[in-house]
């Protein structure tokens, strides 16, 4: 697998942060967990219940040998929020995002909760969306 970085950009691999100088192609030739620097959110980003899933999940990947404490938060908060969920699709990608997770494909479980922030922020405004044809 070929990962393209700018100058500057991180990566974390393995619990490692890699900074590059300048624009660089890195091939990994085995596997490895990694996550790039744009998909990374800080802690004060983690704002909503989905948010702070995705960052406890991103701890895992980060800190792959460091994470039964990030496990065993993400255990409860997964199961807390499907509790008190109402709406079914987001029922249903939490209970995948469980899954994975479970099945030690935390990446994939990463990707999984990014994909439910739209239906999260439909949920939280109210159910309205803000299209433009909508305020016409």
């Amino acid at each position: 697998m070929n990962i393209w970085l700018r100058a500057g950009e991180k990566l974390y691999i393995n619990g490692a942060v890699i900074r590059v100088d300048r624009k660089v192609c890195i091939e990994l030739l085995n596997d490895a967990t990694f996550l790039l620097e744009a998909h990374v959110m800080k802690v004060e980003d983690a704002s909503t219940p989905l948010r702070q899933l995705y960052f406890i999940i991103q701890i895992m990947l980060i800190n792959p040998n460091d994470s039964a404490a990030a496990r065993e938060m993400f255990k409860k908060s997964v199961q807390s929020t499907i509790d008190v969920a109402e709406n079914a699709a987001l029922v249903t990608g939490l209970r995948s995002v469980k899954s994975l997770v479970d099945n030690n494909r935390v990446f994939d479980a990463l990707k999984a909760v990014r994909a439910l922030f739209p239906v999260e922020a439909e949920i939280l405004s109210g159910g309205k969306n803000s299209t433009p044809t909508q305020a016409a």
